[in-house]
């Protein structure tokens, strides 16, 4: 990776907790993508390191203020996982189609112009920033090593997800008071389903399908009344993030 900025790329100027914010990808196809980066000092492009993408939810998109993506503390919490590991932290226009575009743009861009183990490459989605990534999901989870969806609800094709059999965790709370846990139990139910179609065995698919539904009590002890807004400590739970990073 040479020191030259590529013309797509126009460089944030600001910075926050050792990211730059608002940085703009310049896509022929979709139009400027805002996103925020953590590049380790010590990438210089000669050997690959891991890519993790954040997608937040409501309140992070671009027309909600420059930065307001950096409020989940996601990003922060994955600089400690893996000392090499570029990070990036969306900030996109809706939680459907054009968004979930711009995230594989995105992605592609990164494998493209860095150099990037496509062995390592998470993502993960909070929220409405959850639902992108599930359509991302059912677009291209080919990208992906693994997925993390955090208080949300499944948009995307769960047919095609099957096909790629991408590791995906899903975690929300039983009473989360946004979307509740129904639709994403179903969304677990109907891809269990189809795995065992695909004559998978249970322990295979264990292996690549987790639905962790947390209680009241894992809530409050950790300061949080409203469910829904207590996805936001799923980043500090360590058995959540070592799952997403251990593959």
């Amino acid at each position: 990776m040479t020191d030259s900025i590529p013309e797509e790329i126009t460089v944030g100027t600001l910075f926050d907790r050792g990211f730059i914010v608002d940085n703009t990808y310049h896509s022929s196809e979709y139009g400027d993508i805002h996103y925020s980066s953590y590049i380790p000092k010590s990438y210089d492009g000669s050997r690959p390191y891991a890519l993790f993408i954040s997608l937040p939810g409501w309140e992070g998109l671009y027309f909600q203020g420059i930065g307001a993506n950096l409020v989940e503390d996601y990003p922060f919490e994955a600089t400690k996982y893996n000392d090499e590991m570029i990070i990036i932290s969306t900030q996109l226009d809706d939680w459907g189609n054009t968004s979930a575009n711009m995230t594989i743009a995105l992605t592609e861009y990164f494998l493209e112009k860095y150099n990037i183990d496509p062995s390592k490459v998470y993502l993960e989605g909070l929220s409405g920033g959850g639902e992108t990534g599930s359509i991302v999901m059912g677009k291209r989870p080919d990208l992906y090593t693994a997925y993390l969806m955090a208080s949300s609800q499944w948009d995307g094709d769960l047919n095609v997800l099957a096909e790629s059999r991408t590791p995906v965790y899903m975690v929300i709370g039983e009473k989360d008071s946004y979307y509740g846990s129904k639709p994403l139990k179903q969304a677990y139910a109907t891809l269990y389903q189809l795995y065992l179609d695909k004559g998978l065995s249970e322990e295979a698919i264990d292996e690549i399908l987790v639905l962790d539904v947390k209680d009241e009590d894992y809530f409050e002890l950790r300061g949080y009344d409203d469910q829904h807004m207590g996805g936001m400590s799923f980043a500090k739970d360590e058995a959540i993030m070592n799952w997403l990073f251990s593959h």
